[in-house]
């Protein structure tokens, strides 16, 4: 089975006024149940827990950004995967929690003992869902986002293929809200193309378009294909991997 590894961002998963959009998100579980029934193995990196649970409890006092990110995470994370497991459920699919921290990609026994669940996850098919712990994981046990986290993730399960999920359709070769600008159809690890990269992050998450192209770049070193594309465009995993020709992303590859 090929292994894929699907990263979505907060962006594609909220709608303008922050709330959940629940009909992007049962269009993504309709596309990884496809992958699944395709001979797909699918792994789920997902943000949104923070910004899910900003919806739920209005504060009466002021908090600092760790207690919010700590208090919100915790609320959200619950209600995301409630979700996921009602739409997965639709399915006959079973899915598993995967919270994790950047101490357990450094030392070797955590690293191991995080691979060994996943793999028993996949052999006995549920769909882990990854995300950071941001109820313990502040300062610098935060990884830069979850761009970063779902490289870590392919390369430690040794998938075949990274697929990042934003609210644009990849790499521009300007400003993406420049009607000239156009999507940079493929990259080659070692091509420069920073002079391309916004600065801006979005507005929802912490990652930017940087930070993608940063993980993207050192996962297709280690011989990974990785795509850069729009979530919120109607079965892109499925035509990123059926009807290429179809679909817009940026591809990068070694």
């Amino acid at each position: 089975m090929k292994r894929i590894v699907v990263k979505v961002g907060s962006n594609v998963l909220t709608r303008e006024d922050g709330k959940l959009d629940i009909t992007r998100m049962s269009d993504l579980v309709d596309q990884i149940a496809w992958l699944k029934e395709n001979g797909y193995e699918v792994i789920l990196v997902s943000s949104g827990a923070v910004a899910c649970g900003k919806r739920e409890l209005k504060i009466e006092h002021k908090l600092d950004s760790v207690e919010q990110r700590q208090l919100f995470s915790a609320m959200g994370q619950a209600k995301l995967m409630n979700l996921y497991y009602d739409l997965f459920r639709e399915y006959g699919l079973h899915v598993g929690q995967v919270l994790t921290m950047k101490e357990n990609f450094l030392a070797e026994r955590q690293y191991n003992n995080q691979r060994a669940c996943m793999e028993v996850m996949l052999e006995n098919g549920v769909v882990p869902i990854v995300n950071e712990n941001d109820t313990v994981c502040v300062t610098e046990l935060m990884f830069t986002d979850n761009d970063e986290l779902s490289g870590l993730i392919a390369k430690m399960m040794k998938a075949e293929m990274l697929i990042l999920l934003s609210n644009i359709d990849g790499l521009y070769n300007g400003n993406p809200s420049d009607p000239e600008s156009t999507v940079i159809r493929k990259v080659t690890v070692g091509d420069d193309a920073s002079k391309y990269i916004q600065s801006s992050k979005s507005s929802k998450g912490r990652g930017g378009m940087e930070s993608k192209f940063n993980t993207a770049s050192e996962v297709a070193k280690a011989g990974m294909q990785v795509f850069i594309a729009n979530g919120k465009t109607d079965n892109i995993l499925i035509n990123i991997l059926t009807h290429p020709e179809e679909a817009v992303f940026t591809e990068f590859s070694k």
